[in-house]
């Protein structure tokens, strides 16, 4: 089953940006991994929240290959930075239909 990373970030520091952008590509990829969005273009339609600044949205073949990317000794020093320099919230999303019966 396919599996999402879905990100909300808002950068506080900007100055790990240049590196991260630089070296994750690279390495989602090698997960088996791609992104779907990057974007700071949000409109909120429900709810009371103020948007964050940059959605991400990534697909990865299963839920090993999400954790593996973002676990792996390869990220450990991207995803410090990031949460060094900005704040958030990360879901790993199930690819599926609960619905659907």
């Amino acid at each position: 089953m396919k599996y999402y990373i879905v990100a909300e970030v808002n950068v506080t520091d900007a100055s790990w940006v240049p590196e991260y952008l630089a070296k994750v590509n690279r390495i989602v990829e090698s997960y088996g991994g791609k992104y779907l969005a990057r974007t700071s273009q949000l409109t909120l339609v429900e709810g009371d929240a103020k948007p964050h600044q940059t959605a991400i949205i990534m697909e990865f073949p299963s839920k090993e290959a999400a954790e593996g990317f973002y676990y792996s000794k390869e990220y450990k020093p991207q995803l410090d930075a990031r949460l060094k320099g900005s704040f958030g919230k990360l879901y790993f999303v199930a690819g599926e239909d609960a619905g659907k019966g």
